[in-house]
C-alpha cells in the first residue's frame, strides 16, 4: 500500500518567510517608485515663483559656447521672471564637460548679458559638475551674498530632486519649471522620469 505524501507541494516555514520577506520589499518598492513619481509630477506641475532674492538657472548642455535648447528656454523663463521684478539677481549654474572651452554657467552668463541683464545682476557658477554640486555651490553663493530665497529653475521634472538638495544644503528655494518648447514623446517623458527616480533614490540612499 502506498501512503500519500501530506507534505509534496506545501513549502517549508523558511522557504514561506523567505517569500513574504521578497513579497514585503517588492510592495515596499513600488509604494516607493509610485511616491516619488507622484512628487515629480506635482512639481513639474506646480509654479512657485514669487518675489525672492535671487534666480538661479540649473545647466544643461552648452554648444561650443551658445545655450542648448533646452537651456537657452531655462535661460528664457529667467528673462521673464527677471522682467517681473522678482528677483534683482541670476545665478547661471554649471560647468564644462571635459575638453570643452566654455562652461554651462558662462554661457548661461553671456547669453543673460546679451539679453538686457547688467552685469551687477548676473553671478555665473562654473565649477559642478552634476546636480548634487550645483545645489552646494549655490549654497555657499546664497551666504555669500545673503540671499535669503531663491527661485530655481530647471525642467520640470528635476525640480523635486533640486528642491531636495537646495533643502538639505539649507536653502530656501521656489520652484519654477522652464516652458516645454516642445511636446514630449512618451519614450523620452518616460526616461526622465526614470532618470529622477533613480537619481532621487541614490540621494536617500547617500549613494552620491
Amino acid at each position: 500500500m502506498i501512503v500519500p505524501d501530506t507534505n509534496l507541494g506545501k513549502a517549508s516555514p523558511g522557504k514561506r518567510l523567505l517569500l513574504s520577506l521578497v513579497l514585503i520589499i517588492l510592495a515596499a518598492g513600488v509604494a516607493w517608485i509610485a511616491w516619488v513619481y507622484g512628487q515629480i509630477r506635482y512639481y513639474a506641475e506646480r509654479d512657485e515663483a514669487r518675489t525672492a532674492s535671487a534666480i538661479a538657472v540649473f545647466g544643461a548642455a552648452e554648444y561650443d559656447g551658445r545655450p542648448s535648447p533646452v537651456l537657452r528656454a531655462r535661460l528664457d523663463h529667467a528673462l521673464d521672471l527677471y522682467s517681473k521684478d522678482l528677483a534683482p539677481m541670476v545665478i547661471t549654474l554649471g560647468g564644462a564637460d571635459e575638453g570643452d572651452q566654455h562652461s554651462e554657467g558662462g554661457v548661461g552668463h553671456d547669453y543673460l548679458l546679451a539679453h538686457g541683464v547688467p552685469e551687477a545682476g548676473i553671478i555665473a557658477e562654473t565649477q559642478s559638475n552634476n546636480t548634487a554640486q550645483s545645489a552646494a555651490r549655490l549654497s555657499v553663493i546664497a551666504r555669500t551674498n545673503h540671499l535669503n530665497s531663491i527661485i530655481v529653475i530647471s525642467d520640470g521634472t528635476h525640480l523635486f530632486r533640486i528642491h531636495a538638495l537646495c533643502e538639505k544644503n539649507g536653502l530656501t528655494v521656489y520652484t519654477s519649471p522652464r516652458p516645454e518648447t516642445r511636446s514630449l514623446d512618451w519614450q523620452t517623458s518616460l526616461s526622465r522620469i526614470a532618470h529622477e527616480i533613480i537619481s532621487y533614490t541614490a540621494f536617500r540612499l547617500h549613494l552620491h
